[in-house]
């Protein structure tokens, strides 16, 4: 796995985005800048796997053959989607203790939904610049 340019955007667009939720989110805590940037790191991570398992489970539910492949595979999307959101909670608890907490489910899902937002509308500016300095 190759770390690419794109990627080390995400991060500080994710950072932007925590550092934006601990300001306006109190049950958002992060004790210093480097906490929050280790747990941009770990969102990233985190929500890069999250959305590889979401990407085969659709692929499954659109290359389904049988209706009973469909209906496993739209209940492994329903179950990924919330429990992608508890895996966040833990892992982030697990790995910085109280010294970082992302909220309560709903703050988190606010969280990811925004870090998810900022994500594509960077890359997509990042593909239109691509695409006007090459033609």
């Amino acid at each position: 796995m190759r770390i690419r340019p794109i990627d080390i955007v995400d991060i500080f667009v994710y950072l932007v985005v925590l550092g934006v939720f601990i300001q306006l989110f109190p049950a958002v805590i992060s004790e210093s800048f480097l906490l929050a940037l280790l747990t941009a790191i770990l969102l990233k991570i985190v929500l890069e796997v999250v959305l590889w398992f979401k990407k085969k489970i659709v692929s499954r539910i659109r290359g389904g053959k049988t209706p009973a492949v469909r209906v496993i595979s739209v209940v492994a999307l329903l179950l990924v989607m919330p429990g992608s959101k508890f895996v966040v909670l833990e892992l982030v608890a697990f790995v910085f203790g109280d010294a970082v907490q992302l909220g309560g489910f709903f703050a988190v899902t606010g969280l990811i939904i925004v870090l998810m937002l900022a994500r594509g509308g960077m890359r997509r500016l990042f593909v239109n610049t691509e695409s006007r300095a090459a033609g």
